[in-house]
């Protein structure tokens, strides 16, 4: 019994995201950003989705909720702290609730501060985590709606699940966001690794996702704010982490 992942390309560079149940048949849609290009992935997959989850409000992961909730007769499932601004929702969801597709059940995780309401979804059994603009290879959202200490919260919930969790993030952002972690941290020889992958990767044209939590936690700087080096490089020895956290967001939206 395993969760089948389909993902493709929506709008300029976000991911859109079919999940199925082997066991059943029984898809869930990730997110909305595009509806043509959705519908192309379910002709190509057979894969017709009876549910949609949504991460969070931004017209680029809702904009194709309501074409689709009606051909497909859809259920919306979505943040309840951003239930008025999410288009067909039905079932409003809070920390630790469950979302069942198929045999697979999601935990739902509060993980605000691109958005003040953004929720990831986490499957334990297939060992998957959805993190839309939470957490991305190499980076993280901007902070649109929250302060720093708030997306500093949400990430370390995210750093306590296990380290051969495979993330599934909202947009492919990998190659720019690995330029400006070099900037950072230099010299973490497992970044560089990573840094030359990507660009290989992107240079055929292939995605640089999925990612896993362990690679994450060893060459994305937003979850290296305790690491002895990157604090040196930035000056910021002796600070808080949420302070070296705050001041990496900083950088990186200037970058």
């Amino acid at each position: 019994m395993t969760l089948e992942i389909e993902q493709f390309m929506c709008r300029s560079d976000n991911f859109g995201i079919l999940a199925r149940d082997s066991e059943t048949g029984i898809t869930a849609l990730v997110d909305a950003p595009e509806e043509q290009a959705i519908l192309e992935a379910i002709k190509r997959t057979g894969w017709t989705p009876s549910l949609l989850l949504i991460t969070h409000h931004h017209a680029d992961h809702v904009e194709a909720n309501l074409a689709l909730k009606e051909r497909f007769g859809l259920t919306i499932i979505g943040p309840a702290k951003e239930a008025s601004k999410i288009p067909g929702i039905d079932r409003q969801v809070n920390e630790g609730d469950v979302v069942r597709v198929g045999n697979q059940e999601a935990r739902v995780i509060e993980t605000p501060g691109h958005t003040a309401g953004h929720i990831t979804f986490y499957f334990a059994k297939a060992g998957i985590a959805f993190t839309a603009d939470t957490l991305f290879a190499l980076g993280c959202g901007r902070l649109f709606e929250c302060k720093p200490p708030v997306m500093y919260e949400s990430l370390k919930k995210l750093v306590e699940l296990p380290l051969e969790t495979v993330i599934y993030c909202g947009h492919e952002y990998t190659e720019s966001n690995a330029r400006f972690a070099l900037s950072v941290d230099p010299t973490n020889s497992a970044l560089k690794e990573r840094a030359k992958k990507i660009e290989a990767l992107r240079r055929e044209g292939r995605p640089t996702l999925p990612t896993t939590l362990g690679e994450e936690m060893a060459t994305n700087p937003f979850l290296r704010c305790h690491d002895p080096v990157l604090r040196n490089n930035l000056g910021m020895k002796n600070a808080a982490d949420v302070e070296v956290f705050a001041e990496i967001r900083k950088s990186k939206d200037v970058f």
